[in-house]
């Protein structure tokens, strides 16, 4: 509700089945009963709305843009969008704050902090928890590229380099790849999947906003749907390839690393590796056999959609096209080392999945390993379990990337 009480804003999200579908913005006006669309010509989300103290008309909200979430104002007069801040960072949440605006703000190199930013976009830091521990370490340098995919289009992607990156030495590479499937690759900041962990751990990595990721227009966002094997896979092979090209990466010693969705693409890719492009993988809680999944899934109007329905429909050719892709199909060609995370309580990709990958790998011969979290769900949230899951990670990518 707006301050004076008189209109109420809401997201809505028009297609049913579709969780990532574009968020829309709507006003009402309570007396009149006038609905409106006010970000109809908008080509984004919009998140963590806030009416303005002041002015009846504006309102404010966060949405990621080319990888970053920024803090955009809207004239409800004009429709017209105005984006108050830019930089480097992530706004996760908003709140009004008398005349200026509450927002809590992390980065790829700071956890989660807040600050006061005014309607300039004027920013001011209210709290520092981790100076402490900031001031003893170095972080890795955060670079942002632009590559250019397999049907000409420009990706943005990120490479953050190890601390005290020296250009005339030559690195180890990991690619990321984002789950969700439209999750976006954005200065998010994770206890788990870290990167500047993994680079302080010695390595370049490659954070690629494939297909299928918001913050680059409904259309790129939805074209993943359906599509799972296609275009995304050849956006991951697109960003190592432009970036391994620098001299001080060690192009035969690159390994794929994600989980969820991201645990599927690692599946995938290790599927189609027959130039040997990727010397490890590892895989968290990801999608083996799509046929078994759609069958296990708590979340079935998400496979619904994205995987085009069930697999029996032999006429649907969406969906057909989705299980024919699935990486179970492809898992003869498998010729890395892989690691592979569960969690014994996962319901939305059950531990099942994982299970199959390894005793796939292990029939195969391909060396192996599984770890189980049987506490955990989809995530890993206990802190010595995060420990345990980072020593892992680390000691995998070592011994197989590592000369």
């Amino acid at each position: 509700f707006s301050a004076d009480s008189k209109k109420l804003a809401w997201i809505s999200m028009e297609t049913p089945g579709y969780e990532s579908d574009k968020e829309r913005l709507f006003v009402m006006d309570l007396e009149s009963g006038e609905k409106k669309y006010v970000t109809e010509k908008w080509d984004y989300g919009c998140s963590n709305v806030v009416w303005d103290n002041e002015n009846a008309d504006k309102l404010y909200f966060t949405t990621v843009l080319n990888a970053t979430f920024q803090i955009f104002s809207v004239d409800l007069n004009t429709c017209e969008i105005a984006q108050l801040t830019k930089g480097q960072h992530d706004f996760t949440g908003l709140a009004a704050c008398g005349n200026d605006l509450l927002a809590s703000k992390t980065s790829m190199s700071m956890a989660t902090e807040l600050f006061v930013v005014d309607k300039n976009g004027q920013e001011r830091q209210l709290t520092n928890v981790n100076k402490n521990i900031y001031d003893k370490i170095e972080m890795g340098r955060v670079e942002e590229r632009w590559v250019t995919t397999t049907d000409d289009k420009q990706m943005l992607t990120w490479v953050i380099y190890p601390p005290k990156f020296d250009s005339t030495k030559v690195y180890p590479a990991i690619l990321y790849c984002e789950g969700g499937p439209q999750s976006p690759v954005s200065q998010f900041w994770s206890y788990r999947w870290n990167f500047q962990i993994m680079a302080a751990n010695g390595y370049i990595v490659i954070a690629p906003n494939r297909r299928g990721l918001p913050g680059f227009g409904t259309e790129w966002n939805a074209q993943i749907s359906g599509d799972y094997g296609g275009q995304n896979m050849k956006d991951y092979v697109s960003a190592v390839n432009a970036i391994k090209t620098e001299p001080y990466i060690d192009e035969d010693h690159i390994g794929a690393v994600g989980a969820s969705y991201g645990g599927f693409s690692v599946y995938w890719l290790a599927g189609h590796n027959q130039d040997s492009l990727f010397k490890a993988f590892i895989a968290h809680c990801g999608m083996f056999n799509l046929e078994s999944q759609y069958a296990s899934t708590e979340e079935m109007f998400f496979v619904n959609h994205d995987l085009g329905g069930p697999y029996w429909e032999k006429d649907n050719a969406t969906a057909q096209k989705s299980y024919e892709t699935s990486p179970h199909h492809f898992v003869q060609n498998w010729n890395a080392p892989i690691l592979i995370f569960t969690g014994g309580k996962d319901f939305r990709i059950p531990y099942t999945e994982s299970l199959q990958a390894f005793n796939m790998a292990q029939m195969r011969g391909i060396e192996s390993k599984l770890v189980v979290f049987p506490e955990e769900t989809h995530f890993v949230l206990k802190p010595q379990n995060s420990i345990l899951w980072q020593r892992e990670f680390k000691a995998w990518l070592d011994q197989h990337l590592k000369k």
